[in-house]
């Protein structure tokens, strides 16, 4: 079996599935079988988007500068020297520093300023002296101070409810993960195993096409026959018709001085000798099915002996060994992942415990908070002097120095958690997730010699083991975001040319020569012999046409008796029905019926021969009209339509035989490789999975499982953090108006000095007045 051979049934393979339906109502539609993979990118809710947006927007004005492509080459490539370079990496991180160095600072003075805060306390400084003085605008003050701390609780509640939400959210996007991995991996098998199922799919093709291939050339009948038929129907059909039509004509009835003319030529047949040459014109597609019989069985054993070399051929193409390779690290990738999951689950409910934790301690300073207010508020007593506030107020004010003192103790290790998650969190927003998001980590992993100094692009070397081969990380991430074929995405045609394989023209030569040189006789086809052109022309000679027609017609106009029988009948009755009865009536009623019986039996006859006589001689008139004329046309086309069959016949034949080859034959390889050959390329093992994969990895769960989750948390808990220092400051003043106080400050009527009214372990008050006298 030749390679000729083996490449057309590649290109039967490829190609026939489209073009076999050129011929015929029914069309070959041909198709892969959908496949249906269960990973879905679902999308977070909207308001946790709205959630992540915050922190993002954030991100974006403390690292506003671009992805720093330079500085992360350098680094790759081993070429980053810290010393000399590392202003690129401050320029870059600017923001961040700065916001780290203010969480330090805020981790290293809170516990320091709390420990200084207490001690002044303790010796009645720093507000710890439990004396208010009273001023004229202490009740605005107040206000003002119990407004400003509600309003940052409910700013602080909103940051600890972000806490909240990511905590949760990110504890549950883990315990997600493990249905993402295996949805993953199973589509990526799918992929894997669908494969062998596709190619085998393809290549069965050939055998429905085959079949129509088979048909057609069975029914070479019509397909090439008919054609010939056709091309030579313009010019034989009109011909016969006309001489059929004159031959039909002498059916008409002959007349006496010309009956010796018309019998002779009546003797001739010229009925059959023009159903004898449309019988020889339309058995031309007999003739050709016959003779073309021994090349249509060649065509046929050929195309049976080449579907053992196709399925050869599909195995060939590279598809299995790339991914057999694949699939073996697929396997150890997830053997890994489900080894390590159980443990990354495990670790994060401690994760999410210390987050809850941390979310909690704020929400009990916030909630101490709210309840001294509530208290101090709602145990105000606008009468009562601050030496004899109730209890209730002073309860509030307890409170609220709880709440201070708990902001001291634990503000500084919750920063410390958020500046850490805020590094780590930040940086990878910024330097994985948005350079993937837009391409610019695939741009960056693409730049030569990167990943191996040797090779100029590292995945045509993997893959192609040709590193100047132009194959780059987003265009194959591209092209299996659109779900192209593996074949054209790793531009596997370096290594396999199908497109070689399947070039029709250079193997389908003989083919079209056989046909080209295709021999049929139809010589034998003769439209009429001499008998019958020598029939028209002495019926045309017969001397038909100088018939005195006006004559005939005039004769055969008149009625066959001078009086009309039937009317002199019924006026001879009408007379006799008036005489009296007798002898002479019943003779004339016996005379009127004679005259009725002749009438009918004898005058209408007659007058129906007379009619027809002239209908015939009035069509003999029309037909031998112009005869002589009429038969040299008919000669004159005959003798053209006959030299048309003599000289062309061959012409015809090679052309329609060369279109039938085109239309039938080659024509439907052509359309069938071109199926095949877009399948093959672009719709077999359609990477949609891998990028799914990809997307699952950095996408989903880096980025949105993880990533947006934990940038939530130092952000809410950051702002929580921060917005503590004015709380504890505002709790602090606010603290004075709540709590009942040791001594006051009263002004008597008669002087203008305030008097320091002290209060004794009795609750007794005394009076001291500011020159020392009681």
């Amino acid at each position: 079996m030749g390679l000729w051979q083996l490449n057309l049934g590649c290109l039967l393979l490829l190609g026939l599935a489209a073009c076999t339906a050129s011929q015929g109502p029914e069309s070959l539609e041909f198709g892969l079988p959908a496949s249906h993979y269960e990973t879905e990118t679902t999308r977070e809710p909207l308001a946790l988007r709205l959630l992540y947006g915050m922190a993002r927007n954030f991100l974006h004005v403390v690292l506003p500068r671009p992805f720093p492509e330079d500085a992360i080459r350098k680094i790759l490539q081993k070429k980053f020297d810290f010393l000399n370079n590392c202003k690129e990496i401050v320029i870059y991180e600017v923001g961040v520093i700065f916001c780290v160095a203010l969480g330090l600072l805020f981790v290293i003075l809170m516990p320091s300023v709390g420990f200084c805060f207490s001690v002044c306390r303790c010796f009645n400084k720093c507000g710890g002296e439990m004396h208010q003085r009273q001023k004229k605008n202490g009740p605005f003050l107040k206000k003002c101070f119990t407004v400003s701390l509600w309003a940052i609780c409910i700013c602080v509640s909103f940051g600890i409810l972000c806490g909240f939400l990511a905590n949760q959210r990110l504890r549950t996007q883990i315990k997600r993960s493990g249905n993402l991995v295996n949805s993953n991996f199973k589509d990526i098998r799918m992929l894997v195993n669908e494969i062998p199922e596709q190619i085998k799919y393809v290549t069965s093709q050939f055998n429905t096409t085959k079949t129509r291939v088979f048909t057609d050339l069975d029914n070479i009948k019509s397909l090439l026959g008919g054609g010939i038929q056709e091309q030579l129907r313009p010019r034989v059909t009109p011909v016969l018709d006309n001489i059929m039509a004159m031959a039909e004509s002498e059916w008409l009835p002959s007349l006496d001085k010309h009956i010796n003319s018309v019998n002779d030529i009546l003797r001739t047949d010229l009925s059959g000798l023009v159903q004898k040459a449309k019988k020889s014109f339309d058995d031309i597609p007999e003739m050709v099915q016959q003779q073309t019989m021994d090349i249509i069985s060649d065509v046929k054993s050929t195309l049976n002996s080449i579907s053992s070399n196709i399925d050869k051929m599909s195995e060939q193409i590279p598809f299995q060994n790339k991914l057999s390779i694949f699939l073996d690290y697929i396997n150890r990738t997830e053997t890994y992942i489900n080894h390590y999951l159980p443990l990354v689950e495990k670790y994060d409910m401690y994760r999410w415990l210390g987050g809850l934790i941390i979310c909690e301690v704020l929400t009990i300073i916030v909630v101490f908070y709210c309840l001294g207010l509530l208290c101090g508020t709602l145990g105000y007593d606008p009468k009562a002097t601050p030496a004899t506030r109730g209890c209730v107020s002073n309860t509030g004010g307890l409170f609220l120095m709880v709440g201070v003192g708990l902001s001291f103790l634990v503000c500084w290790i919750i920063m410390a958690v958020v500046v850490f998650t805020f590094i780590v969190g930040g940086n990878v927003q910024k330097l994985v997730c948005e350079p993937y998001q837009n391409r610019k980590l695939f741009q960056l992993l693409d730049t030569p010699y990167l990943i191996n100094e040797k090779w100029k692009y590292y995945l045509s070397g993997l893959v192609l083991n040709n590193p100047n081969i132009t194959l780059t990380f987003e265009q194959v991430y591209s092209d299996c975001k659109n779900n192209r074929g593996i074949y054209s995405t790793l531009k596997l045609e370096n290594m396999f040319n199908i497109s070689e394989h399947l070039d029709i023209q250079k193997h389908t030569s003989s083919i079209s020569k056989g046909f080209e040189n295709l021999h049929i006789n139809v010589n034998n086809i003769v439209l009429l012999d001499d008998a019958g052109r020598k029939s028209l022309r002495d019926f045309s000679s017969s001397g038909v046409d100088k018939i005195d027609y006006y004559s005939y017609l005039a004769e055969t106009s008149k009625t066959p008796t001078q009086v009309d029988l039937s009317a002199f009948a019924n006026d001879l009755d009408a007379k006799v029905r008036t005489l009296p009865p007798g002898n002479l009536k019943d003779s004339l009623k016996t005379h009127v019926q004679t005259l009725r019986n002749l009438h009918q039996d004898q005058v209408v006859p007659l007058q129906q021969t007379m009619d027809s006589a002239h209908r015939s001689v009035k069509e003999l008139q029309g037909v031998t009209s112009g005869l002589e004329a009429k038969v040299n046309t008919i000669l004159a086309s005959l003798e053209s339509a006959q030299d048309f069959i003599t000289n062309r016949i061959s012409s015809i034949i090679v052309e329609e035989s060369k279109q039938y080859t085109e239309r039938v034959i080659i024509g439907s390889f052509e359309r069938y490789l071109h199926w095949v050959k877009n399948t093959v390329t672009e719709q077999i093992a359609s990477c949609r999975p891998v990028a799914n994969t990809l997307d699952s990895a950095v996408d989903v769960f880096l980025c949105s499982y993880v990533t947006d989750p934990v940038n939530l948390f130092w952000f809410g808990m950051g702002a929580a953090s921060m917005l503590l220092i004015p709380a504890l400051i505002v709790a602090v003043k606010l603290a004075k108006y709540y709590r009942c106080m040791d001594s006051e400050d009263v002004y008597e009527d008669f002087e203008t000095a305030p008097v320091k009214i002290m209060k004794n372990s009795n609750t007794d008050l005394h009076r001291h007045h500011p020159n020392g006298t009681v």
